[in-house]
């Protein structure tokens, strides 16, 4: 595979996609996926979300935020002049300081739509067709739910554990975020979504910030018995650089310890690791052996994006990305 030309082979025909995320990380992921041009991909998000236009309409309108929602269904949109239109159209917010100050033209169309549909997966198929995606989006849950995390560091006394409700809250929260919940912790998940996951030739998990939007999905429950279950290859991407607020000071190999302690049945059949993160010979072995308590292969990937000046940033290149994901689901399958 050709990063430099974003010349990839494509996966087998057929080949049915499912990534499980949300914000700013499954974006990079979807834009990777579309390279490899599987047959489907199914976008499955997290719906936590609290802050900004989505905070707001989940707020005054009691729906699911749609915030990762409308990012999921930008990623997929055309690469030609009316793709890249209606990405620039779903993705704008209006200014000024009035009521409309802040939100996003996507969230406001897809809260509009489920208005008159009531169904946020009708809702979502809808702006799919009208922008031509290249996939499927749909909410892990048809609910909104809120992410509540056992918080240490707030005191002077650090054994002290403090409970702090809310997306936003975990995000930016200045303590050391040790467990996450769901509320309500009964949710049903998108039965559209657990098929598709069901159907998946692979799934991806991750990048993405971590107790908001990827652990979430594990949270949701049946979700870990439908990736039990599925037989299609699970591969587990782990952010390149620790957040400040939820995941500070975090190793690789923390990111791992972290899904098997929110849902000790999860496997997966691969972990990508950016080749330039871990370069400690001892800290790999580390890295191996958490990536061994889930069932995973360790897999090193050049996968980081650089810019013109050739310094790297803290997300994932697509081609990069497409590259590392393509090389181990054609390995796994002897191609």
């Amino acid at each position: 595979m050709d990063t430099t030309t974003g010349t990839f082979p494509t996966f087998p025909q057929g080949t049915k996609v499912a990534s499980l995320g949300g914000g700013h990380g499954l974006f990079q992921t979807l834009t990777a996926v579309r390279l490899l041009h599987p047959d489907t991909i199914t976008a499955i998000v997290t719906v936590a979300d609290d802050g900004g236009s989505s905070g707001r309409i989940r707020r005054e309108l009691g729906q699911i935020p749609p915030g990762d929602l409308r990012m999921a269904l930008s990623a997929l949109a055309p690469r030609d002049d009316e793709g890249r239109m209606w990405e620039a159209t779903l993705q704008h917010r209006f200014g000024g300081s009035g009521a409309l100050a802040g939100h996003a033209v996507g969230n406001m169309l897809i809260a509009g739509l489920y208005d008159i549909l009531q169904s946020e997966v009708a809702a979502l198929d809808v702006v799919a067709k009208l922008i031509r995606a290249e996939g499927r989006v749909l909410p892990v849950c048809e609910q909104p739910l809120e992410i509540e995390a056992e918080v240490g560091g707030l005191d002077a006394d650090p054994r002290i554990v403090r409970q702090v409700r809310g997306q936003v809250a975990v995000a930016t929260t200045v303590g050391s975020v040790r467990r996450a919940r769901l509320v309500p912790e009964n949710a049903v998940a998108c039965e559209e979504a657990m098929t598709a996951l069901q159907d998946a030739d692979l799934i991806t998990l991750g990048p993405g910030s971590w107790f908001t939007s990827v652990v979430p999905h594990l949270l949701v429950p049946g979700v870990t018995d439908v990736l039990e279950r599925c037989t299609g290859m699970k591969i587990v991407v782990v952010n390149l650089d620790a957040e400040p607020g939820e995941t500070a000071g975090f190793t690789a190999e923390r990111y791992l310890h972290i899904l098997q302690q929110h849902a000790a049945s999860f496997t997966a059949d691969v972990v990508i690791v950016d080749e330039h993160s871990v370069p400690n010979e001892a800290d790999r072995t580390y890295l191996a052996r958490a990536a061994a308590n889930i069932g995973a292969k360790l897999a090193f990937h050049d996968v980081r994006e650089e810019d013109s000046s050739g310094y790297y940033k803290s997300r994932h290149d697509p081609k990069k990305l497409a590259a590392a994901l393509g090389a181990e689901y054609l390995a796994a399958r002897g191609q």
